[in-house]
């Protein structure tokens, strides 16, 4: 079957994810290969000291996303898009979305980027004797029962940005399990939230002096390939206005962008790993056993599955990459050129392997936002050098790409050295990657680890989305592991690339002095304003 009689016949699936800076739906065939895409750009909002993305622009952007979809489908294949085998929905994990019991939205979005939570995080870490991160919702709602916020006591339903808009199109209160274990903790034996830590926290609650059971108003968990529900009527004119979109489509449990990077890159199994590098970067790895110690360096979170994984996530990944190669662009536009973005990132990416090892004296700090991992609440980009360095380019680029790593490699060392946790392969995933071998090798250098990237890469989430929503289809019962590796990569393990020992030990060394320099990051984020 050709694509556009695919798509006429609705076989076609989507997955769709709420990226940090991007909006992507993805269109997959009968054989998981992408047949067509649709974007929309946008950039979270800094309001009243919480960073977050309103209402309208989620509803815009999820709009403008499906309707650009529709178009590259008419323009690639001259039909129309009027129904879909299944969906899937995914966005950024963690954050806090609670709403009352008519539907409306009581406080502003706040994402996984605040770290305004540090009090709640700590007490609740205490009582669990678990990590609870800054980002995680329970820390969110906690603290803002702390704050005496008024309308914690109106809050009927408390979700994330997947679960909002998986709510809006089919009426369903329900979450994939990964992106529930990035709201509250999970009992891998029932594959539900801890029941044990759920009655905990019903007794903080009271004695912060509310009285909201936490099972009343969190989503239902369901697991990869159970139903979730199906496009309403009302749904269907949300995601299209035009009204082309058919309801009755089925959907699988939505998803955060941690648990469709593990399906992106056949990460689900034990001893596999997986690095997310974009806006935000993040490691997953699949433990054989539980952790030894609570570390708050780390989240333990779970697969789409249900399997527990260890999670090193940091705030701050390209951006400040991304503004130094768009410096170069200003700089190429001064003297009347247009550069290509692709070659511009490519050339300057692939100027930094001719680099030092050790970036030379060079150091970068990229926080625009605080990191947890690092303990710092706020932050400031930051280059500094030596008066001696060896101030080239290629070690001015080396060093912002091992920027973007440092804080991921100072929390994966804690998995991997201190813990002893093993893992045969990592796939990277994401924006970071795009340039084959650097963003590669650097990985393999800060986690000593083989990394591989498949063709996929660029896709990421809504990739991996759309993999879970074919699953529930087509699953057959089938464990979602073996469905990745005999079904979706049976014929694809990627590029690998093994770590060279001289980059190792370069790395180790810039993130020695990366660590000793963070004082002075810290003083900077605390007194640099305008």
């Amino acid at each position: 079957m050709g694509n556009a009689e695919l798509i006429t016949n609705g076989k076609a699936v989507m997955g769709l994810e709420f990226g940090s800076t991007r909006i992507k739906a993805v269109l997959i065939d009968e054989n998981h290969m992408p047949i067509a895409i649709g974007a929309y750009d946008w950039e979270n909002q800094y309001v009243d000291g919480v960073w977050t993305y309103s209402l309208e622009q989620i509803h815009k952007g999820l709009r403008d996303c499906y309707a650009d979809l529709k178009k590259n489908v008419n323009d690639q294949y001259g039909v129309s898009l009027n129904k879909l085998a299944a969906i899937g929905i995914s966005g950024m994990m963690h954050g806090y979305m609670p709403f009352n019991d008519k539907g409306e939205l009581l406080a502003s979005f706040r994402t996984w980027r605040n770290t305004i939570t540090k009090e709640a995080a700590v007490k609740l870490t205490a009582e669990f004797d678990f990590n609870i991160p800054q980002r995680w919702s329970i820390a969110h709602l906690y603290q803002a029962m702390l704050n005496k916020e008024s309308h914690v006591k109106d809050i009927s339903f408390l979700t994330t940005l997947a679960g909002y808009i998986h709510w809006k199109l089919t009426g369903e209160k329900v979450l994939g399990i990964g992106e529930a274990s990035g709201m509250f903790p999970i009992d891998e034996s029932i594959r539900d939230y801890d029941r044990g830590m759920m009655e905990k926290f019903d007794r903080m609650s009271v004695g912060a002096g509310y009285s909201l059971k936490l099972e009343e108003i969190l989503p239902k968990v369901l697991s990869a390939g159970e139903d979730a529900g199906t496009l309403t009527e009302d749904g269907a004119l949300f995601l299209d206005p035009d009204g082309e979109l058919e309801a009755g489509t089925p959907l699988c449990p939505p998803e955060g962008d941690g648990g469709t990077g593990m399906v992106a890159t056949n990460s689900v199994a034990k001893r596999t790993g997986n690095v997310s590098a974009g806006t935000s970067f993040f490691a997953m790895v699949v433990l054989e056993e539980p952790l030894k110690g609570v570390h708050e360096e780390l989240d333990i979170v779970t697969t789409p599955e249900g399997a527990p994984v260890a999670m090193a996530h940091c705030n701050n990944g390209t951006t400040d990459l991304n503004g130094w190669v768009n410096l170069f662009r200003e700089y190429e536009s001064a003297k009347g050129n247009d550069p290509d973005t692709g070659e511009l990132y490519g050339l300057l990416y692939n100027k930094a392997l001719e680099g030092d090892k050790n970036c030379g004296g060079l150091l970068a700090y990229n926080y625009n936002a605080g990191e947890a991992i690092t303990g710092l609440n706020s932050g400031r980009p930051m280059f500094v050098r030596t008066p001696d360095a060896h101030f080239t380019l290629a070690n001015f680029m080396r060093s912002h790409l091992y920027a973007s790593l440092s804080t991921l490699k100072i929390g994966c060392d804690i998995l991997f050295k201190e813990e002893g946790v093993k893992v045969d392969k990592l796939y990277g995933h994401g924006g970071f990657f795009k340039t084959k071998g650097v963003g590669q090798s650097m990985l393999a250098a800060a986690m000593n680890a083989p990394v591989a990237v498949m063709k996929t890469a660029g896709e990421g989430g809504p990739w991996g989305m759309a993999i879970l929503a074919d699953y529930m289809l087509n699953g057959g019962g089938m464990k979602l592991s073996d469905y990745l590796s005999d079904k979706v990569f049976k014929d694809s393990e990627g590029d690998v690339m093994m770590p060279d020992p001289a980059d190792v030990k370069g790395f180790d060394e810039y993130v020695d002095a990366y660590k000793k320099t963070l004082p002075a990051e810290a003083e900077a984020a605390k007194n640099f304003t305008i």
